[in-house]
This record gives structure tokens, sequence and C-alpha cells, in this order.
């Protein structure tokens, strides 16, 4: 691995390898850092990606690695604990150094995060266990496997009711678990019975299971409801701690007056409030689906080659200045 490239990528799921697989093909060095922790892991494959339908996580990865190969990218096992700002090159003042939790530091002109996000979840006894296969969060991306089940909704946000609804949307058998009456008013209330959910106003104590397979919760008192899955809602904190070196930390995400979890900011393009840092995916988009991740990494990545091909501009034409050459001359084909 050599020491200094145009672009340091961190991360390398969707968004990372999107915005390295644009780079590449612009002909830019890149390096992609990759801690081998993605937040979809769990999952048995991802959904509502256009022409990757149902694929792994673990073979998006694989694939994704080996088409940015293709065009000069480097991808590297590691993880990135601390970034600083460097003098740059030549004209262009923007420069980057990241420290590997090796003790390895490598430059970049421009830094690229897609570092993602972690699901801090409900502190309910059996429930990690079932991260992404009995327990679920997304209806979208886990729905359609769980459709005429029996679906418990563990009703922890305002958002709770609404989330109760989509999955009624998927079968007709859904109970909802509202231990906080605030969560949840009388109209919202209302509209979970006409839908014909079964509304449980008690704490839900803990996740059962058989071996791999969900069978149910446990409530406070002690009763048991069968279920064939339960979604629960994380709190989705974005991954930027090695970030404070330049200056940047996460925002809260919050919708109405509930804290949904964390994100860095970002402008239109992708840039992040310290130039020359620029960032895509779940870090910035704690909603995101994959390929809404992928996207945002390629465009991203166009973004950061403009922003070098601005900076070329500068330095070259500075080097014209300096050599006395002054403007060049344009021949005339008339």
């Amino acid at each position: 691995m050599r020491d200094h490239f145009d672009v340091i990528v961190v991360g390398g799921a969707a968004a990372g390898l999107s915005a390295a697989l644009i780079l590449g093909r612009s002909r830019r060095s890149v390096l992609v850092v990759d801690a081998g922790e993605p937040r979809n892991a769990p999952a048995a494959g991802i959904h509502n990606y256009l022409g990757r339908e149902g694929a792994s996580p673990a073979e998006l990865g694989r694939v994704g690695r080996e088409e940015v190969a293709d065009y000069g990218v480097e991808v590297t096992a590691g993880r990135i604990v601390a970034t600083s700002a460097t003098d740059g090159d030549g004209t262009d003042a923007v420069g980057f150094s990241v420290t590997f939790d090796s003790g390895a530091v490598v430059t970049a002109r421009r830094l690229v995060v897609a570092s993602g996000a972690v699901d801090v979840l409900p502190e309910v006894p059996g429930l990690a266990e079932q991260w992404g296969r009995g327990v679920v969060h997304c209806p979208f991306c886990h729905g359609w496997e769980i459709r005429d089940r029996r679906i418990g909704v563990l009703v922890t946000t305002p958002n709770g009711a609404h989330h109760a609804l989509v999955f009624r949307a998927l079968s007709d058998d859904v109970t909802a678990f509202v231990a906080d009456e605030t969560l949840v008013d009388d109209t919202a209330l209302a509209g979970l019975r006409a839908r014909g959910i079964t509304v449980v106003r008690q704490p839900v104590a803990a996740v059962e299971s058989e071996g791999d397979r969900l069978t149910g919760v446990a409530l406070g008192s002690g009763e048991f409801v069968a279920l064939d899955a339960l979604a629960a809602a994380s709190t989705v904190e974005a991954r930027v701690d090695f970030l404070s070196g330049v200056g940047l930390e996460a925002t809260d995400f919050v919708v109405g007056d509930h804290r949904f979890g964390s994100a860095l900011t970002v402008d239109g393009v992708g840039q992040t409030a310290v130039r020359g840092v620029y960032a895509a995916g779940n870090v910035t988009a704690p909603m995101a689906t994959v390929i809404a991740s992928a996207a945002a990494g390629t465009a991203v990545g166009a973004a950061v080659h403009g922003d070098l091909v601005q900076a070329e501009l500068a330095e070259a034409v500075a080097a014209a200045a300096a050599s006395g050459s002054g403007s060049p001359r344009v021949q005339s084909t008339r």
C-alpha cells in the first residue's frame, strides 16, 4: 500500500465502493479502508436494489471490491482511528492524514466518509440475538419475507403506530405492543383497532426463541404471545468518532421532539462543513436503503472528482503565470 492517494474512502460497503468506482474510472488514485462491519451484516439479503434483489450483503461487497479493483482502486482491511488536516499539495491547500488502528499513517488530497452507522437496539432480553432475522426494523427491507405471518410491532417511538399500520399491509395478524401510552394517542389507537391490529398495553419483558427461530414474546405479566416476527425500531448512531481531529461530529437526527439517532451533516453535493471532506450513505442518512446509499456514493464520487479537477486547474494556471507564459495562444481555424 502506498502512503499517499488522491482520495481515501472510509468504509467499504455500498456508499464507499460506489464512490470509489466512479473515482477509479476517472483515473484517480483511491484507497478504500474497510473495517468489515456493515450495518446490514445480519440480514440474509438486500432488497429493493434493482438488478441485485436478494443478494447477500457479503456477496454485494465481494462483487463491489472486484469491480473497483479493475480500475486500480486499492481496498484494505482496517479501521481508521484518527484524522487530521495537512498542508495539501502545491496550490491546493486541502489535504488529510488518516491513522489506522495498526499505527500506519496515509495521506490524501480528499476524504470520503462512508463509515455507516450502528443500530442501538431496545434493551429487551433476547432481541439482539434475533436482529436481522426474527426481529426486523424495515417493512421495505424485510416485509415480503414475513408476509401473512404473525407479526408483532414494538412501539417505542412516536412513529410506532404508523410502523404497525405499514406492517398491517403485509399481514392480517398484527399486534402492537404499547408500553408507553404517551407514544400513541387516542386517535392513533382508534386507527390501529379499526385496521384490525391488536393493541397490547404491556411492556415486552423478553423475546423468546427456539434455536434460530423466534417464537414470540413474554410480557411483563408473564403472559406469552406467539409470533413469527417482531418489528422494532433502533436508534441509529453515525460512526464518526475518528473525525474529531478535523473538527467534525454527528448531530442529532430528530423528527418532531423524538431523537432517532445521529448523522453527519452534508450539503447538496455531499460535502461536510470541512472543506475537502465528503460523506455518503447511512452516516449522513440513517434511513437510506442500500440502493440509496450506493446512489449517494456515486454522486459524492463525482463531486470529489470535480473538486480535484478545479484544484488542478488552479495549479496549472498558477504555474503558467509563474513561468511567464501568460495566456495560451488560441489558433484560429479560419
